[in-house]
């Protein structure tokens, strides 16, 4: 892994929102519009001061873009697009299957019904329980 972490710029995940809401549209009232650039900047900050390896600081990256919906649609596909390419760029193993199945799993880290550790375990192994409300 490297020494040197490469972390996302704020301009840079709201491209990654532009890209997934013009890739994979879901809605019709899909809009891109950003609703709040200082909280992509909280969650880049807390991601960059987060204790660990690059997969805890993903956690924080994925759970962050999520649970701060600094866009008006699509913040659970953008922090996909975005933790994604952070551990690959970043010489990791991005493990989880571009697969619809996963978008539960996407609204169980929006519900915090998941630990950090079972995310993790999710981006490393790609395994992860389903989730039940």
């Amino acid at each position: 892994m490297a020494n040197h972490i490469v972390y996302p710029t704020t301009e840079q995940i709201i491209e990654y929102n532009i890209l997934a809401l013009n890739m994979i549209r879901v809605k019709k009232a899909d809009k891109v519009e950003v609703l709040s650039e200082a909280r992509i900047d909280r969650v880049i900050k807390e991601c960059k001061e987060a204790e660990g390896d690059i997969y805890d600081k993903a956690v924080c990256l994925l759970k962050g873009i999520i649970q701060e919906h600094a866009f008006a649609s699509g913040n659970r596909r953008t922090s996909f697009i975005a933790t994604k390419n952070f551990v690959i760029s970043n010489k990791g193993k991005f493990r989880i299957k571009d697969d619809p199945y996963y978008a539960r799993v996407m609204q169980g880290i929006r519900e915090n019904y998941y630990d950090d550790n079972e995310i993790k375990e999710w981006i490393k192994n790609g395994k992860i329980k389903e989730f039940k409300r």
